[in-house]
């Protein structure tokens, strides 16, 4: 079972991706996308054009072709604004012309047979605050199709804050211990 993790951090190391490597440790088969480190251009919506929309020249089919290989996707992003960071949000934007891209005819089908989980890190009360970030998640998955199974929200502002939240630490390691146990069951059952 293949996990692909998708970073929506601007930092390099920051408290979300901290927070993430707690879940991914012990896991093997991670794909690691790193959304700052691919070019990826805002969507212009030509969905009610005549001949739709056109292809763009960047790295976004890159990520899809990679994100189509994993079993679970894990949506990593810190809280900026009560809300998922800008490169986390132009990914996902995208999406709007992948399910009419023609290179992805199946698309929302192939989403379908995946498990989706988040995982945030703001610090203005985030367990709390952070509940419409996973609630807009919850509904992009419904929509796509991808099997949402859950989130973990941490609390942290400067770098490193993360690890000094216990439960959130807590969270993520379960949610890996989880993820190990589901991936040792696929190999038994191949």
């Amino acid at each position: 079972m293949r996990v692909g993790i998708i970073y929506g951090s601007t930092r390099d190391q920051g408290n979300t991706e901290r927070l993430t490597e707690e879940v991914i440790k012990y896991l093997p088969n991670v794909t690691k996308i790193n959304l700052k480190h691919y070019h990826i251009k805002d969507i212009i919506d030509q969905r009610h054009e005549v001949h739709g929309f056109s292809p763009v020249e960047d790295d976004y089919d890159q990520i899809i072709d990679q994100l189509l290989e994993c079993k679970v996707l894990i949506f990593a992003t810190p809280i900026y604004w009560y809300g998922m960071t800008s490169v986390m949000k132009r990914f996902i934007d995208r999406w709007s012309q992948t399910v009419r891209d023609k290179s992805y005819p199946n698309f929302k089908d192939l989403m379908s047979d995946k498990q989706a989980y988040i995982i945030a890190v703001g610090g203005d009360n985030p367990r709390v605050k952070g509940l419409p970030l996973v609630q807009q998640f919850s509904y992009i998955c419904q929509f796509i199709g991808l099997n949402y199974k859950g989130f973990v929200l941490g609390e942290g502002i400067k770098p490193n804050d993360i690890l000094n939240d216990n439960q959130a630490i807590e969270n993520a390691r379960k949610l890996g211990e989880l993820l190990k146990k589901r991936n040792q069951i696929d190999i038994l059952n191949q």
